[in-house]
């Protein structure tokens, strides 16, 4: 009974995303992390959470220190910065607990939601009478990383070893498969890519790897050539919006002049404009705040009140679209290095002859890759109803417990040996 309530919890950890509500997702991810707590972790893990720790201690030490902000920004600001810390840890405990189960309930989960959103989908579509990208993203969501990875574990089930009739399977890729186009999200498709080329193999570097990396960039230039081409409009077809937001993906986050009167111009380039003001506020206080932020509670003067997605107008922006820039903001350049390391702890390989092993190495080695994309554009583990954290633990936990359990059975087939030759 213990052991179902721990997935019940699991599951409530995922859902409560759907409510838009940080504080509820913050309450619940605290509680299932703490009633499921282990004390004992490896190396690794503690690293990695090390480096999450790092930046909320330097941005607590840099406001005591240096500035001096209001008790519910700095209090606002912990909880944010926790997140990953929790999200980690929660998916790590349950992993430990769930053991040979770890990946079919991720994917159970992973179905769950999926119908979820698809039921939502369609019922927006019905009471709206709207084919719309941007009225079914906002109703239906904008994004969720935790779908690709089901999709990938039940397209590789052989590899990580799931025992899945061939049934199922087909029916479980047809529900998260359609489920991930109904995002209509560009990072999805991107995260999709990139971890299919990591469970291959892709990202070790090979002379057929760089063969398939070279002919994947060719594609996707060519593809998007005749997207150019094309010329989609902003506010055409079901079609053409969608296209129009693959058309500006190189500008979208990189553009360095940005005209404020021409809405076109600024919406579209919004993450840019986070960008540029961001580095500006943070350059111009100083050598300080270059190497350790501007602390708990700094907030990024956007210059205007906007129209945010908790329908309320916002003019000082406390977290960017960019993970980047808000550890920049929050902890500096002290920051990012911290932030870039744990991606690459996260990505570190664990050497094993196990293929299993080998094949979540892959994984998480292709999850730290569009970790980099991820926090360039929606925040990485910082995303408020980001779920990633949660299953990126789970894999590094469950990938720790079959190398356990690989050592233990070589120990005991060694005493057995050992008893035999007795």
């Amino acid at each position: 009974m213990k052991f179902k309530k721990t997935y019940l919890l699991y599951i409530l950890c995922l859902v409560v995303l759907l409510f838009n509500n940080y504080e509820l997702t913050f309450v619940v991810w605290s509680f299932t992390a703490l009633i499921t707590l282990r004390t004992n972790f490896s190396k690794q893990f503690i690293y990695i959470i090390s480096c999450f720790i790092a930046i909320l201690l330097i941005s607590f030490l840099t406001e005591l220190f240096f500035y001096d902000r209001t008790i519910f920004n700095k209090v606002r600001d912990v909880t944010y910065l926790l997140k990953p810390i929790i999200g980690l840890t929660l998916g790590y405990n349950l992993a430990k607990k769930y053991g040979n189960n770890t990946l079919i309930y991720i994917i159970n989960c992973g179905v769950f939601l999926s119908i979820i959103h698809l039921v939502i989908i369609l019922y927006s579509i019905l009471a709206n009478k709207t084919l719309s990208v941007s009225e079914i993203r906002h109703y239906g969501g904008y994004f969720n990383d935790f779908e690709p990875y089901v999709f990938i574990l039940l397209l590789f089930s052989t590899k990580f070893n799931i025992a899945i009739s061939k049934q199922k399977r087909l029916i479980y890729l047809l529900i998260v498969g359609t489920s991930i186009l109904c995002y209509l999200s560009r990072t999805n498709f991107i995260q999709l890519i990139i971890l299919v080329l990591a469970v291959k193999g892709f990202f070790s570097l090979n002379v057929k790897s760089l063969k398939t990396i070279a002919f994947t960039v060719l594609a996707t230039l060519i593809g998007y050539a005749l997207i150019y081409n094309y010329n989609p409009k902003r506010k055409g077809s079901f079609t053409d919006e969608f296209l129009y937001k693959v058309k500006i993906i190189p500008i979208e986050a990189f553009k360095t002049k940005i005209n404020k009167e021409d809405w076109k111009d600024f919406n579209d380039n919004f993450r840019s404009f986070e960008n540029i003001k961001t580095f500006r506020q943070v350059y111009y206080g100083g050598t300080q705040a270059i190497i350790s932020g501007k602390g708990l509670g700094s907030t990024v003067d956007i210059g205007l009140k906007l129209l945010n997605n908790d329908q309320t107008k916002v003019r000082y922006y406390p977290f960017l679209h960019n993970a980047f820039s808000t550890i920049f903001l929050k902890s500096g350049l002290l920051g990012i290095i911290f932030y870039l390391l744990s991606i690459y702890l996260i990505g570190k390989k664990i050497i094993s002859t196990d293929i299993q092993i080998n094949n979540l190495n892959n994984l998480l080695l292709g999850s730290g890759i569009f970790l980099i994309i991820s926090s360039w554009v929606f925040m990485g583990f910082y995303l408020k109803l980001d779920s990633k954290s949660i299953l990126i633990g789970l894999l590094i936990g469950y990938r720790e417990y079959l190398k356990n359990q690989l050592v233990n059975s070589k120990e005991i087939a060694q005493t057995s040996e050992t008893d035999t030759q007795l």
